[in-house]
């Protein structure tokens, strides 16, 4: 059994699974496209993001406060189960029904934001680590509607910065495609980074 949101992370997991995999230790202290997050930091949030929603997925309420460090033994394999439990976490039509007790937004947008941090933050690891990017298409074109529903909350929360203007210079070869530096720009991150726009 799957849902669509099953499906849509299971095209974008593998993706961000490959850039995490490929990160070695000695880049864990290098800059990301988050501000204020170093690799290592954004790692260690990922993880949290996996393994929180899969409590999400059962309506269960989660701790977000807590900054576990999981980057011990393994964690590149670790993270690969987390991302294939999360996965099967929403893969039951149940999950999408009602509205999260713990995060009070319906549980298709709880879905989506996990699909969110999987596609957006393998995009800040890639280009962190010098790695190339290439995103679920269809997980890409299903996020615009919802970081247009969550942004302007997400703004005020600080959870998203302003929008930016997309550069009209993207192109695949030179950076993100044009569906993901719209994506990107909407988050507020910079497309080109490090590069200014």
């Amino acid at each position: 059994m799957t849902t669509q949101t099953s499906d849509l992370l299971a095209a974008a997991a593998p993706r961000t699974v490959d850039v995490v995999r490929r990160i070695s230790d000695d880049q864990l202290d290098l800059p990301t496209p988050c501000h204020d997050y170093l690799v290592r930091d954004l790692l260690n949030h990922l993880f949290q993001v996996v393994v929180n929603f899969q409590d999400l997925a059962e309506k269960r309420q989660v701790e977000w406060a807590e900054k576990p460090d999981h980057l011990g033994d393994g964690w590149r394999d670790r993270f690969e189960a987390e991302t294939e439990r999360l996965i099967a976490a929403w893969s039951d039509p149940s999950t999408l029904e009602g509205v999260s007790p713990g995060m009070g937004l319906p549980q298709s947008v709880i879905g989506g934001m996990a699909l969110l941090d999987l596609t957006v933050h393998g995009w800040d690891l890639a280009v962190a680590t010098g790695q190339p990017y290439h995103p679920a298409p269809e997980a890409v074109a299903e996020l615009h509607g919802l970081v247009e529903q969550l942004g302007p909350t997400a703004r005020k929360m600080g959870v998203f910065a302003d929008p930016i203007p997309t550069p009209t210079s993207t192109t695949p070869t030179t950076g993100p495609t044009p569906d993901l530096a719209h994506l990107l720009a909407q988050t507020g991150r910079t497309p080109t980074w490090p590069q200014t726009p």
